[in-house]
């Protein structure tokens, strides 16, 4: 062990003037209040995108293959299953899952209530991972390849409406030429907390879609593909567009919802300003505490000087000292930040207005990654900010230093 690391080490051990205690207890809680802060604010706001971004995700798919024409009405111009673009999909990595989807609109029409729908058609092999957590009564569709279903998988918000429940049956209305009208039966109701998707979609049998449209049992309005890493995603989706026919297009959700995903963005500057300020605040608490703990050890920097100790090993002791104090208060703050966001994340303790902020509780993402870069960074910041009052070390006379009462 240095000399420097000894006597600052010993600083920390020995008793102080009773201001400078309070002021040294000040600042190691500026820190860890900053810190706790900079935690939670990290882990709301990410866990809110992740949330927004998945449940956008479930419904629509991150990466969407249909037919490449300009048509932005709700039914698509049906595509042909392509098996051989669905292997090289599947096995390629990163990819999670793919499956086959149809979408048709309707109004739905019981107790002499009518509700508009789209009816979106999966079959046997849809990928429910990301839904199953939704499912508030009943269990999802069941779906074989050889028979055609009536079950539906309904809204709680459009159950309400329309007061069904689990085994009400009701009738949908396909205005088409001439209109159709099909009876399904709910299997279940599930609630996402997203009204813009919860007000419209209902799921049932894409077989039945491919009878009122009159297609083909090859037929589909397109592909829906779930990726590993969303950070990866427009990656992907070049790969991917370069995979398929000129006669399709890939689009991601960054693209079919670019107002969505444009407002997420926005919050990474909000979130960037809270980690600046605290930042800010605990530098500034860690410097009116070095300049304290300067002004306290003024006879020990001139006797150090007269001895020759350099200029430079002084400042190393105390800044030493003060990043001791910063560990303690980060420690103190990781203690804090992530006490505070498990509870949340387990217990729900704060929760949210649904219609407004999409989401029934505050959602916690807890990224181990980043809350050690946000330590990290808050080290080093720190360090910094103190090398500038640490000259004033440079400036004090060891004569006058011997003196100084």
């Amino acid at each position: 062990m240095n000399i420097e690391r000894f006597i600052a080490n010993r600083f920390l051990k020995e008793s102080h003037t009773k201001f400078s205690q309070t002021a040294l207890r000040l600042s190691t809680l500026s820190i860890a209040l900053g810190l706790m802060v900079m935690i939670l604010s990290v882990s709301i706001v990410t866990g809110f995108q992740n949330n927004i971004r998945n449940k956008i995700a479930t419904f629509d798919g991150q990466i969407r293959i249909t037919n490449y024409d300009f048509n932005n009405s709700l039914e698509l111009a049906p595509i042909t299953i392509d098996t051989a673009l669905e292997n090289t999909l599947s096995k390629h990595n990163g990819i999670k899952s793919i499956s086959t989807f149809g979408v048709k609109g309707g109004i739905i029409k019981a107790n002499n209530i009518v509700q508009g729908c789209v009816l979106k058609g999966i079959d046997e092999n849809y990928d429910w991972s990301l839904f199953n957590d939704w499912i508030i009564e009943g269990r999802i569709p069941n779906i074989i390849s050889d028979k055609k279903s009536t079950e539906i998988l309904i809204s709680k918000n459009i159950a309400n409406k329309l007061i069904l429940d689990v085994d009400s049956s009701f009738l949908v209305y396909f205005m088409q030429d001439p209109p159709r009208i099909r009876k399904f039966t709910i299997c279940g109701i599930y609630q996402s907390g997203f009204p813009d998707f919860d007000n419209r979609f209902i799921y049932g049998d894409i077989k039945q879609i491919r009878k009122l449209n009159k297609w083909d049992n090859n037929q589909i309005s397109g592909y829906e593909i779930l990726i590993d890493n969303f950070n990866n995603m427009e990656e992907q989706t070049k790969w991917i567009h370069k995979e398929i026919d000129y006669n399709l297009k890939a689009q991601n959700i960054n693209t079919r919802y670019n107002f969505i995903m444009d407002w997420l963005d926005l919050l990474d500057t909000n979130v960037f300003f809270i980690l600046g300020l605290m930042v800010m605040i605990s530098g500034v608490g860690m410097i009116a505490t070095l300049l304290i703990l300067i002004l306290e050890k003024t006879k020990f920097i001139g006797t150090m000087k007269a001895i020759g100790a350099t200029n430079n090993s002084i400042r190393k002791v105390f800044l030493l000292y003060s990043i001791h104090l910063s560990i303690r208060g980060l420690l103190l703050g990781n203690l804090l930040g992530i006490g505070l966001a498990l509870l949340q994340k387990y217990f729900h303790f704060i929760s949210l207005d649904a219609e407004t902020y999409y989401m029934t509780s505050i959602p916690i993402n807890i990224d181990i990654p980043i809350i050690l870069l946000i330590n990290a960074g808050v080290i080093i910041v720190i360090g910094l900010m103190m090398l500038g009052p640490s000259r004033i070390i440079s400036s004090i006379s060891p004569v006058k230093a011997l003196r100084f009462e």
